[in-house]
């Protein structure tokens, strides 16, 4: 349905709590023994989120998503659960508490998630992107190379190649089957079949690319019978489900209700595009004054922020050129952060790179890549800048953005996907110690990319009047995806309006314009409205708190306690900040 934000590992497999500390405070050792009994479950069922978290033992094993796997994993996860629900009553750590909480809340809600699609949908099951998925890991570069020759084993299981595997794609082919089958279900959106099934050879095509830089051996054979699979699996999605395919993009209302409880937004759809009208207003007000003091000093013919914007976004980086300018930024900012005290910095760097083609077609937006949490061998988050965007139905070219490389916008992306933003988020969480719920059961989009927009908030008075003005125009496009997705999804709007807004009034490019609809209509719908409300959310309590404590304010501190809490729930965060924080202050 949408992506899962409970990822997993087993404490029957793991010797090692998910932190840096040698000895973890002993809330986070009981409460990791609970963690560990629903990871054991997901790792078993779905190995290559092992593999993903740096377990190697989980490397050459692969998913196998029958309807009969699936069924014996709820039976598992509900035996779990009632393990939950029976220690809750009887806890007596406050923390540990919490986070039963938060893992009881997180299974309830996939299990409804679950009971819904089994009963309405058929889904587009994406095979090149599963494959994609399972196999990219082991081709990392911060992955370790004694590892990587795993991924011609999972190759050879993806294809059905191994004894006792069946092909993926036959799994996926038997599993829509046996939705369509079923009276009154509400089939996938035609532009999200099109458009997917047009950029799957990106995907087998950036794999064999990395197994040809690694100089892998064997993989030839089962890999061209893997791609011949994925191409038969593609030819029957488009006879067999496309022609059933909805011409409406939206979801039935019970749908999206669920995909924004799972994003972590507790309020109604319309109130939230409500106070994002508002917000909108607001930041382009904001933009004004800004915008015509850059046109002055640029002698520019209009003051008009949009004409201001594009503008600046002329003098494109471009090549070798973009790597080294963003790292420079990235320095300017650190020294920011230091002598401003805004929040503890790492000594150490942080990553930046280009994404590759089929990086792009599975993730098209610019986006922070966690670390393995479980077994971290030296990994560390990496901030991926995809720089264009696959040909699309119709398309002849990829649609170049020109969103992220120029001068003015490195200021606010640097910030929000680096430092202070995700990297030092995340990060942070690796290098200091937190528990496995915190990290992996409490993450929703709300409470993460409310910290990244909240990050550019923190950096944005520090910047020249150029990269101050880029930074309102991303608050403004956060504030639109907040009205744009729920108005689409009631039918409100369509898309054209859609596209209006992106690259007139915020001043996007069609590439980047067509990724943000595509995810308001079929990606991740009700995603993207969490950037908007998570960074309000933190803004109202730090308010509160800079209320409560006055000269002793200290945002530092703040910001410190923020990150070490882990991914809690913005009502979590509150409990522990108005409880713990500020009376110890």
């Amino acid at each position: 349905m949408n992506q899962r934000i409970a990822l997993s590992l087993a404490l029957a497999l793991l010797c090692l709590p998910v932190c840096a500390q040698e000895s973890p405070a002993d809330w986070i050792a009981a409460s990791n023994k609970y963690s560990n009994l629903l990871l054991a479950v997901e790792t078993k069922h779905t190995p290559e989120l092992g593999s993903n978290e740096g377990l190697s033992r989980f490397d050459t094993d692969v998913s196998q998503p029958t309807l009969a796997d699936e069924d014996q994993e709820r039976q598992e996860t509900e035996a779990v659960l009632s393990n939950f629900k029976s220690a809750l009553g009887q806890q007596k750590q406050k923390e540990v508490a919490q986070d039963l909480e938060i893992m009881i809340r997180q299974v309830e809600l996939q299990f409804r998630e679950q009971d819904f699609d089994r009963a309405h949908k058929v889904d587009f099951l994406n095979a090149s992107q599963r494959v994609f998925r399972g196999l990219r890991i082991l081709l990392d570069e911060q992955t370790p190379s004694e590892r990587r020759p795993a991924v011609v084993v999972r190759i050879r299981k993806y294809a059905g190649l191994e004894p006792g595997y069946k092909p993926l794609a036959e799994i996926l082919q038997q599993r829509v089957m046996e939705q369509m089958a079923k009276p009154g279900v509400v089939y996938p959106a035609r532009t999200e079949i099109e458009t997917e099934l047009a950029r799957n050879p990106n995907y087998m095509e950036g794999i064999a690319t990395l197994l040809e830089k690694y100089k892998l051996t064997g993989w030839q054979e089962p890999y061209h019978k893997l791609k011949a699979q994925l191409i038969e699996y593609d030819a029957w999605t488009k006879t067999n489900v496309l022609p059933k395919a909805r011409n409406d993009f939206r979801l039935p209302p019970e749908e999206y209700a669920l995909n924004l409880e799972d994003y972590g937004i507790d309020i109604p759809p319309s109130q939230l595009a409500a106070m994002a009208h508002q917000g909108f207003s607001d930041i382009q007000a904001e933009m004004k004054p800004i915008a015509e003091q850059i046109a002055k000093e640029r002698h520019l013919p209009s003051s008009d922020y949009r004409d201001v914007i594009r503008e600046l976004k002329k003098q494109q980086l471009v090549g070798d050129a973009i790597l080294p300018f963003y790292q420079e930024r990235l320095k300017q900012i650190e020294k920011i952060i230091v002598d401003r005290q805004i929040v503890t910095l790492p000594d150490r760097p942080a990553r930046i790179r280009i994404a590759t083609a089929a990086e792009t077609a599975q993730q098209p937006a610019p986006h922070m890549v966690a670390p393995p949490f479980l077994h971290n061998t030296g990994q560390k988050g990496e901030f991926v800048l995809p720089l264009n965007i696959p040909p699309g139905p119709g398309q002849t070219r990829s649609e170049k953005y020109d969103d992220f490389t120029f001068d003015a916008a490195a200021w606010t992306l640097t910030a929000h996907e680096a430092r202070p933003g995700h990297e030092l988020q995340f990060d942070s969480m690796l290098e200091h110690g937190v528990s496995l719920a915190r990290v992996r059961y409490a993450f929703n989009s709300t409470n993460v990319e409310g910290w990244g927009l909240y990050s550019e908030y923190l950096i944005r008075p520090y910047m020249p009047p150029e990269g101050q003005l880029v930074s309102l125009d991303y608050r403004l496009m956060r504030a639109a995806r907040a009205f744009l997705d729920p108005e689409l999804q009631a039918g409100q709007i369509q898309p054209a309006e859609a596209y209006r807004v992106l690259e007139q009034d915020v001043v996007q490019s069609h590439a980047f314009a067509q990724e943000e609809v595509e995810r308001y209509t079929y990606r991740s719908p009700g995603q993207a409205n969490s950037y908007f409300y998570g960074y309000t959310k933190l803004i109202g309590l730090r308010k509160e708190v800079e209320a409560a404590l006055g000269t002793k304010f200290n945002q530092k501190k703040f910001h410190d306690f923020i990150l070490a809490e882990g991914l809690l729930p913005p009502d979590l965060m509150r409990k522990a900040v108005l409880e713990d924080f500020v009376p110890k202050q």
